[in-house]
């Protein structure tokens, strides 16, 4: 396999364009790109024609307006390209028109109020900073996705409008010291993608994996990951199989696929790209976690997002490794050798602890769902508190900085402290820390709170505005400033001694740091009910509108959506609770009770044997059985309970309180009454047999 010629062949790249466009019309497209202006009709034909006939040169006989609504998957329509022209045959078309705008059906998607389910009109837009690729013989083309009243009803909109935001902000710091050859400035984003892998025909064995992704019973196997033997470990010749096709379609569509491995559970595996904009590791990721569920069914194997499958066993996330980099190719989050970098480094950096100090709340947000509560504070995720690593060195320069004091670098050589003399640090000069949420790791910072199954999009927005706004900050009070190098110092060292209480080096894990954390005022959202809530606060409502990030009526039906997500998954998860409980474990306990029974007849009266195993056995399943049973039962009312509340927060609050402690007690009852039942009679396969079956 040739990688540098597969690499990309299915996507309509800068190369392919410069290939297949007049030199004119690339000139055009690129013009309008860069300047956010619409294209001209003749060069979106010219446009529109040129891909089709490279579409259809690839195999291509459909195209559609790939798109990412609030359901947090993508979506597609596909139309086929071909036209009469009378005579009984057809011809392959495809205008510019068609390109630039479709119309979608949008009833049936996530709008959270916005509109009535009658009004069915929803629009596509053609996002031309991002590639159009050739996925299923269909032309996808990435697209922003509005209603008729012009609301965004998906998660690229408003990412572009932050990209943006960021980016205007951003040279207005960088022209205040003295950069004019810098024309745009991007977020970078690296997503590693976390997934488990199960044989399909177990999978289809467990009716809680086909409905709800994870596992809702299940006892411990006597062997998961305690070992470590499966992290970093040989991979399985089946597994092994899967990556090599998965590298070649994810290859092929342009995904820049570079790192895989075992993780730390049996089962459990990462693949990691190359860092590319956001916008396209947004659209890479959603492409990714497609691309493993069909490769994965190929191979007779089904790939798990969800974040918490197995319980008790390490869950999986998506470390969204952010950054933000100059057209010239400069990375402003790399602390630099010279004064002018020092100086510059550090107000970007001050920009991100500011922000994520005041917004701890909407990062919390950004990554809130009932599967990443399961996961959140175990030893695979950080805590729900939000914090900053710097690392021993960086937090030492600041603290440094914030008294007034001198700096010894690691060389031992005394210097004042000012903006103009930061030393210079490799990359690495602290370990990493894997139980904070956000990590300064060089040159980056990684959020590693994101769930598997998560949208990086969502997270990214509000990386991208709540730092866009401190810029923002920045810039008007040094832009009017008499003396920038004083206000400069000024506002660096006044930045560092107010938000410095997010920085936390430390075992997140620790129970001292809930503590620690509750006495510095940082807050502590466990789940995501209480997460939802904070998005709706004036503060947040205030920042998105104000940047046009999002307006109100978007926030509110935001908020909207995902409290009904929410309550829906939760709905879903105690149903099939329940369903499980009365029509697979209690009668496999009974099967397994009535032969018990049996035994201590035949023992007691035939035999003549004191059959006390076999007695105390049954006494343990039979009270099992009945808590089995009587939990179930108080479950089911609940949920009719959970009918009569309309109000959506209070519902889902319901659902966290009361539902969700129930279906816990459901679930310690039957995982208990799993160990004590014989083999053959359980009802679906074991964690053993699912962690192990690949």
């Amino acid at each position: 396999m040739n990688v540098t010629e597969i690499f990309g062949s299915y996507v309509f790249n800068d190369a392919v364009m410069k290939e297949k466009l007049p030199e004119e019309t690339y000139a055009a497209l690129k013009k309008a790109v860069k300047g956010g202006k619409s294209l001209d009709i003749a060069v979106a034909n010219t446009v529109a024609a040129a891909m089709k006939d490279w579409a259809v040169s690839k195999g291509a006989t459909h195209f559609t307006h790939w798109f990412q609504p609030m359901t947090g998957i993508t979506a597609e329509k596909h139309d086929s390209f071909i036209s009469p022209v009378g005579d009984g045959t057809v011809i392959m078309e495809f205008s510019g028109k068609e390109l630039i705008k479709g119309e979608s059906d949008a009833s049936s998607f996530p709008s959270g109020g916005l509109r009535a389910t009658f009004e069915a009109r929803g629009y596509t837009a053609w996002d031309p900073t991002s590639y159009a690729f050739i996925k299923d013989n269909t032309l996808c083309i990435p697209t922003a996705f509005y209603s008729y009243g012009g609301h965004a009803l998906d998660k690229k909109t408003p990412l572009l409008r932050s990209m943006e935001l960021l980016n205007t902000q951003a040279l207005r710091i960088l022209r205040l010291f003295g950069n004019t050859s810098v024309n745009r400035v991007i977020t970078t984003v690296g997503a590693e993608q976390e997934y488990f892998l199960v044989d399909k025909e177990l999978f289809n064995k467990r009716k809680d994996l086909v409905y709800t992704g994870r596992t809702l019973f299940g006892a411990r196997p006597p062997k998961g990951q305690e070992m470590r033997d499966h992290y970093f470990g040989a991979i399985r010749p089946r597994v092994a199989d899967f990556m090599k096709e998965l590298d070649t379609e994810l290859w092929k569509l342009g995904v820049l696929a570079k790192t895989e491995h075992n993780e730390a559970a049996p089962a459990q595996h990462e693949i990691a790209p190359i860092f590319t904009d956001t916008n396209t590791a947004t659209d890479h990721n959603q492409i990714t976690m497609e691309i493993l569920k069909n490769v994965a069914e190929r191979h007779g194997m089904k790939c798990l997002l969800h974040e918490k499958p197995f319980a008790g066993v390490n869950g999986s996330g998506k470390h969204n490794n952010w950054s933000m980099a100059t057209d010239t190719g400069v990375n402003l989050l790399e602390p630099g050798k010279s004064p002018y970098e020092n100086a510059q480094f550090l107000l970007f950096l001050c920009s991100v602890i500011k922000a994520v100090d005041e917004y701890q709340d909407l990062l919390r947000f950004s990554i809130a769902s009932a599967g990443n509560d399961h996961r959140l504070g175990s030893n695979e995720a950080p805590p729900a508190i939000i914090s900053i690593f710097l690392g021993d060195e960086l937090t030492e320069i600041l603290e440094a900085i914030d008294n007034g004091s001198s700096y010894s670098n690691k060389e031992n050589s005394d210097m004042e402290i000012g903006v103009h003399v930061l030393p210079h640090f490799p990359k690495d000069t602290t370990d990493r820390n894997r139980t904070s949420p956000f990590a300064f790791t060089g040159n980056k910072f990684e959020f590693r709170m994101l769930g598997s199954s998560i949208s990086i999009s969502g997270p990214n927005i509000i990386l991208n505005t709540i730092i866009a706004e401190q810029l923002e900050q920045f810039a008007d009070a040094l832009e009017n400033a008499k003396d920038f190098t004083s206000a400069l110092n000024t506002l660096i060292r006044k930045t560092i001694r107010e938000h410095k209480r997010i920085i936390f080096n430390g075992n997140g894990y620790d129970d001292a740091w809930v503590k620690e954390a509750e006495k510095r005022g940082l807050l502590n959202i466990k789940t995501t009910p209480e997460a939802i809530a904070t998005f709706i606060e004036d503060k947040n409502v205030e920042l998105f509108t104000k940047h046009r990030i999002f307006t109100k009526e978007e926030i509110y039906s935001r908020s909207d959506i995902l409290y009904d997500n929410y309550i829906k998954t939760v709905s879903i998860e105690a149903q099939t609770m329940a369903e499980m409980a009365k029509k697979d474990i209690i009668p496999s306990i009974l099967k397994y009770e009535e032969h018990l029974a049996k035994l201590v007849e035949i023992k007691q009266e035939s035999l003549g044997f004191k059959p006390d195993p076999e007695k105390a056995i049954l006494k343990n399943l039979s009270e099992l059985c009945n808590s089995v049973y009587e939990t179930t039962e108080s479950l089911t009312k609940e949920l009719g309970e959970a009918k009569s509340i309309a109000d959506k927060k209070e519902l889902s609050f319901f659902y966290k309180d009361t539902v969700i402690p129930e279906m816990q007690t459901l679930r310690e009852a039957a995982d208990e009454a799993e160990r004590l039942t014989g083999r053959e009679y359980l009802p679906f396969p074991t964690y053993g047999d699912l962690l192990f079956s690949v």
